[in-house]
């Protein structure tokens, strides 16, 4: 699967431009819907709604053929199944970005790239600093390290045209490799005792989808039906299930064509799944797992270590980690910051990236299981930082940006 490197032909370009616009577009609208998704589920857990909102995350779901059973909860269906073609469609759009998107260049690449490293190592050093020593609450040490791409491009979409177009790929980029960084974490950290048999079958369908790939297959049902094989594996293995989205997605076939107008099977894919994910599997993973009742917690809950970790990670970590590095490399003269991208609009960026959101959210499910107190003090913490980080990002971008685009 190894690719060119070589410039992108201007047909090329202009199709990923095209990418990008529609990619902007829908993680704009569906952050704002997103948010509708979490406010509702707010309502409904501290409401006389409380029992049917808990029934409807409770409701139990089998799925069995022979021998094979699959049965759990809604709401696990909805983090391992839904959650799984949303972790499809991520592992497409990095593959895209990086044979023929912004990614694609050793110089588009770089400044992302250490601003989304130092976005993910400064809040795991806040959270270990606040719960080092205690082992339970360390297995939350990833959960600030992540940005929420379309509430965060939904806010931006708040300010309209003020806003650099510069700052909104930067912000994607960066998103998009926090993603990246995001299923490595959960790949070594998060997986339970591992079933080496269900784990040999699915090596078996990955070696087939990639034997498809390197055979130029471009009709992409084998690789979806062979996807369903992975899943069903990895599920029964001790893996988490999400991770065979990834490789179903690093696995469907990509090329730089030569001719504009043709799509390739990742982009076909791409297109076809992304209004899904943004109009209805982000937001139901945002009602099923946002609902958190409010009258059982007070200020003080806010003041324990895990919560702070989280707070003080999503919300001063990752804009000390994403400026400083940025303001850093500029420093240098090596890697400048786009021209349209002054300090004021970087510390914007870097302030909305503590957004942490769909993914903390998800990340804390692995680390501390759906129930229980620290369960609920870290889903805690991540509602109130994503909507201290949104709200200050929005003032502050509103304040400083000119009225019009630059």
């Amino acid at each position: 699967m190894a690719q060119d490197r070589s410039p992108p032909p201007a047909g090329i370009t202009r199709r990923a431009r095209r990418l990008a616009a529609d990619f902007l577009r829908l993680e704009a609208a569906g952050g704002i819907l997103l948010i509708g998704a979490a406010i509702l589920a707010l309502i409904l857990a501290n409401s006389p709604l409380e029992q049917f909102y808990e029934h409807f995350r409770e409701m139990p779901m089998q799925i069995r053929i022979g021998a094979l059973d699959i049965s759990k909860p809604l709401l696990l269906w909805i983090n391992d199944g839904l959650m799984a073609v949303f972790f499809l469609l991520v592992a497409l759009e990095i593959k895209r970005e990086t044979i023929s998107g912004q990614l694609s260049q050793k110089g588009q690449l770089a400044l992302p790239l250490l601003c989304a490293a130092g976005g993910v190592a400064v809040p795991a050093l806040i959270f270990t600093a606040f719960n080092t020593g205690n082992d339970a609450l360390m297995r939350g040490w990833a959960i600030p390290t992540a940005t929420d791409i379309a509430f965060a491009l939904g806010v931006l979409s708040l300010l309209g045209s003020r806003v650099p177009s510069s700052m909104k790929i930067l912000l994607s980029a960066i998103a998009v490799i926090d993603d990246l960084a995001a299923i490595v974490i959960i790949a070594v950290f998060y997986t339970s005792e591992m079933s080496w048999v269900a784990l040999t079958f699915a090596a078996v369908a990955i070696a087939v989808m990639v034997i498809l790939n390197r055979c130029k297959v471009r009709a992409i049902t084998p690789y979806l039906i062979l996807g369903c094989v992975v899943w069903v594996c990895v599920l029964k293995s001790g893996v988490h299930a999400t991770l065979a989205g990834v490789v179903t997605g690093l696995c469907i076939p990509h090329t730089r064509e030569a001719d504009h107008k043709a799509q390739s099977p990742l982009e076909t894919l791409e297109h076809v799944l992304h209004p899904w994910v943004a109009y209805l599997i982000l937001p139901v993973f945002a009602f099923a797992n946002a609902g958190l009742m409010i009258a059982d917690f007070s200020l003080a809950d806010l003041a324990t270590p895990l919560s702070l970790g989280i707070l003080v990670g999503l919300v001063v970590g990752k804009p000390i980690g994403v400026v400083t590095v940025a303001m850093l490399c500029h420093a240098t003269g090596r890697i400048p910051l786009p021209k349209d991208l002054n300090f004021s609009a970087l510390l914007g960026l870097g302030i909305l990236c503590g957004i942490g959101f769909t993914m903390s959210l998800f990340i804390s499910g692995l680390a501390f299981g759906e129930v229980g107190a620290n369960f609920d003090h870290s889903v805690l913490a991540i509602l109130a930082a994503s909507a201290i980080a949104a709200i200050s990002g929005y003032i502050w971008l509103y304040l400083t940006l000119p009225k019009k685009s630059a």
